[in-house]
């Protein structure tokens, strides 16, 4: 009778509602299979890893170049069963190996999925056994950088005169109290717009996010507009100062700065018809609502 490996899988134990983990957590977990007939096991061993890659192709005429890179964070082997304990012969049925991983403390990028690369944390077991192909079996988890508010303001000022189909200048002075915002967070915009131009102006406000992809000295840019809005309009001669909140969507990904290969990046947008660009990154917290420990 031939023995069988049935149902191999590799799983492990949500630490929180959310299902995120970070650098530092604990990762518990068990390998679970099945087998049909007594067997002889060589070893059997789980990895955690952790690491960044990005890939794609650019056209010069009939030449088509692949532009590569990866990033390695971390590499750990667990034996659960080793070769060296001597012979490992398993009865038939089901069969569970606890484990138990420290993910290293250490600066990790939260994990990511884009259209040139990736950041992904694993867990993957293997079952060696002799003269038989071995049995894999692999989970990806989900990890979130740990991070804090920047609580640094920024400020742009600029005075410009129109052009096209009107005459005079605009003046705007542009606020945001901080830098760091949570998904769902409110950005409180503060402009004050002096409108010496002859026509009346309506302040336009744009976040958008920017991936960036790094390989072989080259640079790949993704830029989409996530939200867009529109103030009430500011008569010509005269001037106002007005307050906007611009809410930061709950499905947006946090922010990757501390990745080589891989970037991710918010940028607020405002004014018409002169532009004032604001750079923010969206974090999340290590709190009750996200983390619930």
């Amino acid at each position: 009778m031939l023995i069988c490996v049935k149902n191999f899988t590799v799983g492990y134990n949500p630490l929180n509602k959310s299902n995120t983990f970070s650098s530092g957590d604990y990762l518990m977990g068990q390998v679970t299979f099945e087998l049909t007939n007594e067997c002889e096991v060589q070893s059997l061993f789980v990895k955690l890893k952790g690491k960044a890659q990005v890939s794609w192709t650019e056209n010069y005429g009939k030449t088509i170049v692949t532009y590569q890179s990866k990033e390695k964070y971390f590499s750990i082997k667990q034996f659960v069963i080793q070769e060296s304990m001597g012979k490992n012969d398993l009865s038939p049925g089901c069969h569970v190996y606890p484990f138990t991983f420290q993910i290293p403390v250490q600066d990790l990028p939260s994990s990511f999925k884009g259209s040139c690369g990736k950041i992904l944390y694993t867990v993957e077991a293997n079952l060696n056994r002799s003269m038989r192909m071995d049995s894999k079996a692999k989970a990806e988890f989900t990890l979130i950088q740990k991070t804090n508010h920047d609580p640094s303001p920024q400020q742009n000022m600029i005075d410009k005169k129109m052009k096209l189909f009107s005459t005079g200048s605009v003046a705007m002075d542009v606020s945001i109290a901080k830098t760091g915002f949570c998904q769902g967070e409110g950005i409180r915009v503060m402009a004050s717009i002096q409108n010496k131009s002859s026509r009346d102006i309506k302040p336009k406000y744009c976040l958008y996010r920017k991936y960036s992809y790094f390989a072989n000295k080259k640079r790949k840019v993704e830029t989409k507009d996530i939200l867009k809005e529109e103030g009430e309009a500011i008569p010509h001669s005269a001037g106002q100062t007005v307050t906007r909140i611009i809410t930061v969507p709950s499905t947006v990904t946090t922010s990757i700065l501390n990745c080589n290969i891989i970037k991710v990046e918010y940028r607020l947008r405002v004014g018409k018809p002169i532009y004032l660009h604001f750079y923010f990154h969206i974090v999340i917290l290590r709190n009750k609502k996200i983390f619930n420990k």
